[in-house]
């Protein structure tokens, strides 16, 4: 794993080595979808890596998702920006919500020396999602949240933050906010995508 760079020194001291197990994990670059809108991910949300995830929702450790995001960081850098978009994190609408967004979203600051926006509030409560299905997940998703800015949105790229994408119904109510706002949603990124109920999480090149 390479050293991590643009990070404050204190995590460079800190930064752990990541199981051989975990590394084999994440594949080159972090992985890249497009529906239902243009995604970057770390890896696959299975083995290691969701134990991995899970544990960092409850012990917060800033160096480890560092470390966890080299890959994904070095696919975001090969991507033909005509600038470098604004980092929107994904709000959680409970007092001690997940940290994950906010940290991914700090990581790939420090790393990309990209810019961090709260362009995002939370407009309602909404279920936990872990049990619902697909068409239940977009209904509890529609209208929860809005943008926070006053201003228009700009033609800079917007790249919401998350730390799971599943169906995808919390990205696109988050980016359908900032639109109505006049922002260009670019897409998300986040540590974990879940796979294809088909693919074999046993290994990424399957």
């Amino acid at each position: 794993m390479a050293i991590l760079k643009l990070l404050p020194l204190h995590w460079i001291a800190q930064a752990p080595s990541l199981q051989p197990a975990l590394v084999a994990e994440l594949p080159q670059g972090g992985l890249k979808g497009s529906a239902p809108l243009t995604w970057w991910a770390a890896g696959l949300y299975g083995g290691l890596l969701r134990r991995q995830l899970l544990h960092l929702r409850t012990s917060p450790k800033p160096p480890l998702v560092g470390a966890l995001i080299q890959e994904l960081v070095a696919g975001l850098r090969r991507e033909p920006w005509t600038q470098p978009p604004l980092l929107v994190p994904i709000p959680s609408w409970k007092r001690q919500g997940n940290p994950l967004p906010d940290l991914l979203s700090r990581c790939l600051t420090w790393q990309l020396d990209w810019r961090q926006e709260p362009l995002l509030l939370r407009s309602r409560p909404v279920l936990g999602q872990h049990h619902l299905g697909r068409e239940l997940r977009w209904a509890n998703q529609a209208g929860a949240f809005r943008c926070s800015s006053q201003l228009a949105g700009q033609r800079r790229p917007v790249l919401l933050i998350d730390d799971i994408l599943t169906t995808g119904a919390t990205a696109c109510a988050a980016a359908a906010a900032l639109g109505e706002r006049g922002w260009l949603v670019a897409g998300m990124v986040c540590l974990g995508k879940t796979p294809r109920r088909d693919r074999d999480l046993r290994s990424t090149n399957r």
